[in-house]
């Protein structure tokens, strides 16, 4: 009886590691406020900002603000299309990239950065997923996108991303998140 104890134990430990948690994939992203600094470097040009993101299913606002807190631009899309007002101006699209090409010289590529903010690929596009030691995603390879997470919120493996960087055909993003709310 003993020994059948001791085979049982044994085999109790030869068990294989327990994997890390991974966060399920969402349908959706979820409804999110965001607040934090972005960076961007599209060829020669450097451009940086406060901004606050207000994402909610159906619609996203942004705010981009200078140093004292004055909005430099504010971009709105809906199902409808994309706004975006700066300098006093008024400009309509029929979506953020194309919108914040024409106006801000960079595409803003709001469509992916909805899911990829949360550190989720967004669905119905193919990605390339590298995750580390503690099941967060470090590398994600979507659209044409290399989206780099350098740091989290907390350890956990669905945990938020605190820092990210995106790079494409000569432009870099960098987005530092200061302050997440879950909506």
């Amino acid at each position: 009886m003993r020994y059948l104890l001791l085979l049982l134990l044994l085999a109790g430990c030869a068990a294989a590691p327990p994997q890390p948690v991974v966060r399920a994939a969402l349908v959706e992203p979820m409804a999110f406020v965001l607040n934090g600094r972005i960076a961007v470097k599209h060829d020669d040009e450097r451009t940086s900002a406060t901004v606050r993101w207000t994402h909610r299913m159906a619609e996203d606002e942004i705010l981009l603000l200078a140093p004292f807190g004055q909005t430099v631009a504010r971009i709105y899309r809906d199902a409808q299309g994309a706004m975006l007002d700066a300098s006093g101006k008024h400009y309509t699209a029929p979506d953020a990239e194309e919108l914040s090409q024409q106006v801000l010289g960079w595409h803003l590529p709001l469509a992916g950065l909805q899911y990829w903010v949360l550190a989720l690929p967004a669905p119905g596009n193919k990605a390339s997923v590298v995750r580390d030691a503690n099941g967060q995603v470090s590398v994600m390879h979507q659209e044409g996108w290399e989206i780099r997470y350098t740091r989290y919120a907390e350890l956990a493996a669905d945990s938020l991303p605190a820092r990210m960087s995106l790079q494409r055909e000569g432009m870099e993003i960098q987005l530092l998140i200061d302050e997440w709310e879950k909506q």
